[in-house]
């Protein structure tokens, strides 16, 4: 649906000449990497929806495009279908949005980028988890042949 730009110093969310007469915008949303919080990698990116549509089109179930007003601030929405996995961008709050939610298939590669995971992998270690295991095929005995 959207193209994710990401180089040294922002993440541009570039969209489509109709994605932004769908979303009311004029221009792509450019987001400084500095200010963002956490990425969060999701299955069904709709249950993350919150807020009101203000500006912006959504028909339930099959594209929710531009922007979320919350009390606190805003959520910028680029969702399309049921069976695309998403990404949820927790932003700081200094900028336009305060969160992401966009549906992409590039979403592991989105925060293999950022360097994201790694932390989040470093953490996990320290708390003790350990990644599942594998279970091994059980070793059937082998028929001898009758004498």
């Amino acid at each position: 649906m959207v193209t994710l730009l990401l180089d040294h110093a922002q993440l541009e969310i570039g969209l489509s000449p109709l994605e932004r007469a769908l979303a009311f915008r004029r221009e792509s949303i450019r987001i400084a990497r500095t200010s963002i919080a956490k990425v969060q990698l999701t299955g069904d990116p709709w249950t993350w929806l919150r807020g009101a549509r203000a500006r912006g089109t959504l028909v339930p179930g099959t594209v929710a495009l531009g922007t979320w007003r919350l009390a606190d601030g805003d959520d910028f929405i680029a969702v399309r279908g049921r069976r695309l996995p998403g990404v949820v961008i927790d932003l700081d709050g200094t900028g336009e949005f305060e969160r992401l939610v966009l549906s992409t298939r590039h979403g592991l590669a989105l925060t293999r980028a950022l360097r994201l995971d790694l932390d989040a992998a470093a953490e996990a270690v320290e708390l003790g988890t350990q990644p599942l295991k594998t279970p091994q095929p059980a070793s059937r005995p082998v028929p001898r042949p009758a004498v």
